[in-house]
This record gives C-alpha cells, sequence and structure tokens, in this order.
C-alpha cells in the first residue's frame, strides 16, 4: 500500500511540522540575573504536573490550565503584562513596584540587562 518513498515523505513532513511548532512556542530569551530578581515578587510560576508544565497564580494557588505548547509563550505574557505595571525604569536602576505602587525592591542594572528590560517589557506590547 505504501512504498518507501511516501513513507520518507511523510517522516520529512512530520519532521517538518515538529520543529516549526517547536521553533514558534520557544520562549523569549531572557537575562537570567534579573529574572531571578523579579521572580520573588511575580504572582505566578511554573510548575510541573503529572501532565508536563501548568502555570500556577501564587496569590490563589489555581491553576490556569494551559496546553502545554503554549506554557512558555503564556508565561511570558502573563511576564510582560505584570511588568508594564509593576516595574519602572529609573536611568540604570530597575524599580519593583507592589500592587499598589509602593517600592519593594530595586535593582542596578548593567547596560545589556537595561537593553533586555526596554525591550522585554515596555518596548513589545502584551497580546
Amino acid at each position: 500500500m505504501f512504498n518507501k518513498k511516501t513513507a520518507y515523505l511523510l517522516m520529512i513532513v512530520f519532521a517538518f511540522l515538529s520543529i516549526s511548532a517547536l521553533i514558534v512556542n520557544m520562549p523569549e530569551k531572557k537575562d537570567p540575573d534579573v529574572i531571578a530578581k523579579i521572580t520573588p515578587y511575580f504572582p505566578y510560576e511554573m510548575t510541573k504536573t503529572f501532565g508536563g508544565l501548568d502555570i500556577v497564580d501564587k496569590r490563589t494557588g489555581e491553576k490556569l490550565k494551559l496546553d502545554n505548547a503554549k506554557v512558555f509563550l503564556a508565561y511570558d505574557h502573563y511576564l510582560k503584562k505584570w511588568g508594564k505595571t509593576h516595574l519602572k525604569l529609573q536611568e540604570n536602576n530597575l524599580i519593583i513596584l507592589d500592587d499598589n505602587g509602593s517600592r519593594i525592591d530595586s535593582m542596578a542594572l548593567t547596560p545589556k540587562q537595561l537593553s533586555f528590560v526596554r525591550e522585554f517589557f515596555f518596548e513589545n506590547p502584551p497580546k
């Protein structure tokens, strides 16, 4: 019924679709020092579940129950949305704010980190 050419063609198509899905759903590159500094204040965290990964709201303990392929994209989306209202730049300093707008922490940024913060949190609009 199937000859070798058809089998090879199906394998190539499957490999192409798998690789393209992987590339599309990759999270953005982040500066590890900046992310480590703001993670304790970010109200969501990624957790392992029996079926893969999920995002949990730290305030309520509610799981967001997202498709595993979209977990990293959703995490980036929530991080950017939160960063728009809870992060502030003053010269080379990153100010972290609470829900009331009060300063809770800060971090001096290197030029590379400053560039990352501007691009990731303030220039790309969240979807």
